[in-house]
C-alpha cells in the first residue's frame, strides 16, 4: 500500500474516532455520567481529527456555544484551517 493511501486512512480513522468520541461525550453528559476530558476532545481535533470534531459538534449539538466553550467554537476550526494549510503545502508538488 502506498504512503498516500496510508496517510489518508489514518486521517480518516482519527476523524471517525473524533466524531464518535464527541458523540460518546454528549451521551455521557445527557446521562450525567463521568465525561470525556475536554483536553482529550481537543487533542483528537489537533491530531488530525478536526473535521470529525466539527461533524460531531454539529451532529450531536455538542460544545457549540461559543460563550460557554470558546476553545471548541474557535479552536477546532482553527485546527482545521492549520491542517488544511499543511495538507495543501505538503501536496503542492503532486
Amino acid at each position: 500500500m502506498n504512503t498516500t493511501i496510508q496517510i489518508a486512512l489514518c486521517v480518516l480513522g482519527v476523524n471517525l474516532l473524533s466524531c464518535l468520541v464527541y458523540g460518546l461525550d454528549k451521551l455521557l453528559a445527557l446521562r450525567r455520567k463521568r465525561r470525556v476530558p475536554e483536553a482529550t476532545l481537543l487533542t483528537l481535533a489537533l491530531l488530525g481529527g478536526s473535521v470529525g470534531a466539527m461533524l460531531g459538534m454539529a451532529l450531536f449539538h455538542h460544545k457549540t456555544d461559543a460563550r460557554a466553550h470558546p476553545a471548541f467554537a474557535w479552536g477546532v476550526p482553527m485546527f482545521f484551517l492549520a491542517q488544511l494549510g499543511a495538507a495543501l503545502w505538503l501536496t503542492r508538488g503532486l
